[in-house]
């Protein structure tokens, strides 16, 4: 025992100089703490998605600019330029959701515009919701909600983080544009009728529009837009970055015979509403409501930062008819900057320049209009899903004797009846593997792959990648095809998207304003990467289905 208590006594002394130190040391004053009185954030965050907007049309039209639209947002901003789609397929639905939840649709559940539901036995659509009802309109088009949208959103966080004093508020022409963006918790969505020409919502949000909504739905806008036809901004001969004006691989509006300009809108004033989503005045109508939002709803105006997520979709529109070497692609994305430019300039005027955070982004491409390419002497042609499918059914009919155990092609997946097959005792590994031999041979596509088997197949890594992350285990059917570049679903006129190529997964990303500094990268990011990085701005959580990581090198130390 003695011994014990000499040792911890010898103990003591030697640590009895450094205890004295720290008790005599002066305790650090307030005045010389580093941490801010307060957290800094911006009045309000701006988040604009472009849709089908490819990257290369940042600098395709860049010397046609002006000054205050895309070059500024350029040059003041910093841009991504190497940021990708890190799924498939890339589609509309799919990309919104994974900007603002920082996911992908294995996560978030969002695998196409729609899909197949086994469970329900029939198509889904991405917003539908039965139990909510339109507002603002008879027709049906409001009968929408979030709920398909499986993870939160970074709009969602922002509310949470808040105690929900947050406003958060979607526009879009387009339902998903507006919803999804917009998040579980949102204030509002609004997103426009095609049948009433009304700017409308659903009862999820609300069970009348606001007043200022209202109003603007009867100023009529799209007639009045309707009365200017669409003609090009500038002489027809200075569009020397687009094909020419009469081509053959070009869409038609109803009643015209040729796919050339002016295009007359004149007479679908006070009928057909839905033209205008095709037009570049689309965009114009959603911006110009974005800013009545900011004003009506005092958006920048809060005690918290706000958030305004829009998202233009006539540039899509545009893109599918005419194609994205068209005059009317090229006239529509020089509408767009003088659109972007008074949107800015109304953002500086009414929250203040340096006061909101603004990015800009795409949901996805465009691959180039197969007629296009075979002028050009390039390779592309055009798939059909539902001759797959008629093909498919029978080969499994000769080997199996089922019939119709395809269900349907859809986002380059194969859906199977497997009740049927259950039913009729098949061996539905040998159905697969019969399918994936089938579509290995066919003209235009590149290779087909087991989705529950995708680490077994023999794809480059970054491919097996995406294809993971898009294959959700409760929506996704079980063959994916890829196609090969420039072959896709669809018609002789316009285009579309969906595939893992530059074209349709190469996407722009510009941050301008709020602690942003003026640069860019080439270092490759992801979509998912947009959502942590606000959520690393604004000192909030990121979305709860997050896998991206923070673009550190934008912003101000």
């Amino acid at each position: 025992m003695k011994k014990t208590f000499l040792k911890f006594s010898a103990l003591l002394l030697l640590c009895t100089p450094v205890l004295a130190q720290h008790k005599t040391a002066k305790k650090p004053s307030s005045t010389t703490t580093n941490y801010p009185a307060a957290i800094s954030r911006p009045k309000l965050v701006v988040g604009l998605v472009v849709d089908q907007m490819r990257w290369d049309y940042l600098y395709r039209y860049y010397e046609r600019y002006g000054s205050g639209g895309f070059k500024r947002l350029i040059n003041e901003g910093f841009s991504a330029e190497n940021t990708f789609i890190p799924y498939l397929p890339t589609y509309t639905a799919c990309g919104h959701s994974s900007v603002y939840t920082g996911s992908v649709p294995a996560i978030n559940g969002i695998i196409g515009n729609n899909w197949y539901d086994p469970e329900l036995g029939r198509d889904v659509y991405c917003t539908e919701d039965k139990d909510v009802k339109t507002v603002g309109s008879s027709s049906n088009a409001g009968e929408m909600s979030p709920k398909n949208l499986l993870s939160n959103t970074i709009t969602d966080e922002l509310r949470l983080s808040t105690n929900f004093r947050s406003k958060v508020i979607g526009i879009s022409l387009k339902d998903r544009g507006s919803i999804l963006p917009a998040g579980h918790s949102a204030n509002a969505a609004y997103w426009y009728d095609g049948v009433s020409g009304n700017w409308i919502t659903s009862t999820y949000y609300m069970q009348e529009l606001p007043s200022w909504v209202s109003a603007y739905n009867q100023l009529r806008k799209t007639d009045a837009y309707y009365a200017n036809d669409w003609n090009t901004l500038y002489p027809i001969n200075t569009y020397v970055q687009s094909s020419g004006d009469d081509k053959s691989y070009e869409g038609l509006y109803k009643g015209e015979d040729k796919s050339t300009f002016p295009h007359i809108l004149k007479n679908s004033i006070g009928k057909n509403y839905d033209l205008i989503r095709s037009t570049p005045y689309g965009n114009t109508m959603t911006l110009d409501l974005a800013k009545k939002a900011i004003a009506a709803e005092n958006l920048g105006k809060n005690t918290v930062t706000d958030f305004l997520a829009v998202s233009c979709s006539s540039t899509d529109y545009v893109g599918h008819q005419f194609g994205p070497n068209s005059i009317e692609a090229e006239d529509t994305y020089l509408r767009l900057d003088k659109d972007l430019a008074d949107f800015f300039n109304y953002l500086d005027q009414t929250v203040g320049k340096g006061n909101y955070l603004f990015f800009l982004t795409a949901d996805h491409g465009a691959a180039h209009v197969p007629g296009f390419l075979e002028e050009h002497k390039l390779p592309g042609g055009i798939l059909s899903n539902r001759q797959l499918a008629k093909e498919l059914n029978t080969e499994i009919e000769k080997e199996f004797k089922l019939k119709n155990s395809v269900l349907i092609v859809m986002n380059n997946e194969v859906i199977f009846d497997h009740q049927l097959i259950s039913d009729n005792k098949a061996d539905f590994e040998k159905i697969k593997a019969l399918a994936i031999n089938h579509l290995k041979h066919q003209k235009g596509i590149m290779d087909a792959v087991d989705l529950t088997k995708i680490s077994n197949a023999t794809l480059p890594e970054e491919l097996k990648r995406r294809l993971s992350n898009g294959y959700n285990a409760r929506r996704s059917g079980e063959i994916y095809f890829i196609s090969k570049p420039n072959w896709f679903d669809g018609g002789n006129t316009g285009t579309t998207h969906g595939a893992w190529y530059p074209y349709d997964a190469h996407i722009p990303l510009v941050f301008m304003g709020w602690k942003v500094k003026a640069g860019k990268t080439n270092k490759t990011h992801y979509m998912t990467d947009i959502a942590s990085t606000l959520a690393a701005m604004l000192h909030i959580q990121m979305p709860n289905g997050s896998v991206g990581e923070p673009i550190t090198e934008l912003t101000h130390q």
